[in-house]
């Protein structure tokens, strides 16, 4: 035991790996479906593990929690801009009224209950699950002129704070949004589902979204006899079909393979290679003529490729609109990803630049799609650490910037810096994508890996005197965590529904996007049976995600 303490301490490192370990073990532990998750077991682990007064080097957190909170930045930042135009602004506003409240009540009660200003930040960062608050509000506190073991104290209490009323949090909003949000709006979510489906794409199906074993996609040869069929154009026969798209991909003549454009005249003997649904080729194939086996009529490549929508022309198009020009010939949409959120979509849905397309069909046709719609976003390994490392340089710099507001010194902090900068690189990748990729690997590493990093770090620190402040305003902390978490969510759901007029799925969906609570988004999801409250999600979680965050040097300074 003394040759492992000696190690940890004299080797902070390894205590920091160590911790990492014992952190994902106990964040993937589930009692039925719920668990405490990577972030807050690893903020355990090092609370733990700093039992035996280990110190990291401050500067080591500050390093993953840039990281972090550039990578956020980055994944949001296309919805961030987005959501400053004007048919968004009500998900903007209920926002802003979830945030705003949420500072209020967090600052109120700890004024009521004579909190701390790092009690009050941990309150604020567990209520809401924003563990980005406890590294701003840290930073803040550094920077105040009071002595350094005061700073220690204070900066200490933050992950006390927050681990206690992080599980009131989580667990019960991920409860609360679903179970009680829809008595609150008197709604049947599963009815307002139907309802808006149907609202949205009419007969509530849109292009499949995932294959499975069962091909939804498939293409058949046929040699065409119906004498209807003869001696017209391909672009008039793709035409005909009222309930599906269908392309005609390829033509075998005098047993030759020629691929065909939208002028191609269609001859008697003809084998056609016709792709579309599964469904139709069944049902009304035989309309063709024969189907026949001409394995190397068929034999052509297919291709999946993830498309970034950059053209400016083509944002706010609709799919149905997309689907009926020359681009989307010969394609089809498999999956739509929003700000990371997998989307779902109908012919009705609104294009936005920085949308990720998941597109299949022939390699030539996909390929042409991809170049009119905007960037073939290809897998890759390579992290442009050049836009990475500019990127936290420049938002360093702009976050150390102090603005005076009503005699109180505001700054963002070089780590709130970093978000910002963050969101103008992530907008810059949507609009010009040749430069400043970050695979998902290496996203997911920067992501989980930075901020676990930082809460390992934060536990370590927090360690020796952790316990004694649980023990002083543990219980306190648990029904004030309560009241906080759930009295913004409530003003929210009311001022969504009945001043903004929005639709009972978008509100919950704002809710858990601005309250930055993904678990409550698929808990709503769950109860609706319905993918449609991610519509409300994405903007919301954007601009959340910045101002929860901003809120930990200002509450500071409101305390201060």
């Amino acid at each position: 035991m003394d040759y492992l303490t000696t190690a940890l301490r004299e080797h902070q490192e390894l205590a920091v790996f160590l911790t990492l370990a014992i952190g994902f073990f106990i964040g993937r532990v589930k009692l039925g479906s719920f668990s405490l998750g990577t972030v807050v077991g690893t903020l355990l682990a090092g609370v733990l593990i700093g039992q035996l007064n280990i110190q990291v080097p401050v500067v080591v957190k500050y390093v993953f929690f840039d990281l972090f909170l550039f990578t956020t930045g980055y994944k949001v930042g296309p919805q961030f801009f987005r959501g400053l135009k004007g048919d968004a602004l009500p998900q903007v506003a209920l926002t802003l009224v979830l945030c705003v409240t949420c500072l209020l009540a967090a600052f109120f009660a700890a004024k009521l209950l004579g909190y701390d200003m790092g009690t009050t930040a941990g309150l604020l960062a567990g209520a809401f699950t924003e563990s980005t608050v406890i590294g701003t509000a840290s930073d803040a506190i550094g920077r105040l002129a009071i002595p350094t073991a005061d700073k220690t104290i204070l900066t200490n209490n933050i992950p006390v704070a927050y681990a206690v009323t992080y599980l009131v949090g989580t667990g019960f909003i991920v409860w609360f949004l679903p179970n009680v949000g829809p008595k609150l709006m008197r709604c049947n979510l599963k009815e307002e589902a139907r309802q808006l489906q149907a609202l949205i794409s009419g007969s509530g199906k849109g292009e499949p979204e995932m294959l499975s074993a069962y091909q939804k996609l498939a293409v058949r040869a046929y040699r065409v006899s119906h004498p209807d069929l003869l001696n017209r154009s391909v672009a008039e026969l793709e035409a005909r079909p009222r309930v599906s798209r269908v392309f005609i991909s390829r033509i075998r003549r005098d047993g030759v393979i020629i691929a065909p454009d939208p002028a191609t005249i269609i001859r008697e003997g003809d084998v056609i290679a016709v792709l579309t649904r599964t469904e139709l080729l069944l049902a009304r194939g035989a309309e063709i003529g024969q189907e026949v086996d001409d394995k190397e009529l068929l034999d052509f490549p297919i291709e999946f490729l993830d498309v970034v929508i950059t053209n400016k022309s083509l944002a706010g198009s609709s799919l149905a609109e997309l689907a009926g020009t020359d681009v989307a010939r010969g394609v089809f949409l498999k999956k739509l990803t929003r700000a990371g959120q997998s989307m779902p979509f109908s012919p009705d849905t609104r294009l936005e630049r920085g949308d990720l397309l998941t597109l299949i069909g022939g390699e030539v046709d996909v390929e042409r799609a991809a170049k009119s719609l905007g960037y073939a976003d290809r897998q890759t390994v390579m992290t442009d650490m050049i836009f990475v490392g500019l990127g936290i340089f420049l938002g360093g710099l702009v976050g150390l910037l102090t603005v005076v507001v009503g005699g109180l010194p505001l700054t963002l902090t070089a780590s709130g810096g970093a978000l910002i900068m963050g969101l103008v690189f992530g907008w810059l990748r949507a609009v010009r994508p040749t430069f400043g990729r970050i695979p998902e690997s290496a996203m997911w590493v920067f992501d989980t890996v930075g901020l676990t990093v930082f809460m390992a770090c934060v536990g370590l620190a927090a360690g020796p005197s952790f316990f004694a402040g649980l023990q002083k305003s543990g219980l306190s902390l648990v029904l004030v965590g309560l009241v906080v978490a759930i009295l913004p969510h409530t003003v929210a759901i009311l001022f969504g529904r009945y001043v903004l007029k929005m639709n009972p799925l978008i509100v919950l969906g704002a809710c858990s996007g601005a309250g930055t609570i993904t678990a409550a988004l698929r808990a709503i999801q769950e109860e609706a049976k319905s993918e449609l409250p991610a519509l409300g999600y994405t903007v919301p979680y954007a601009i959340g995600n910045i101002v929860l965050t901003a809120w930990g040097p200002v509450l500071v300074a409101m305390m201060s």
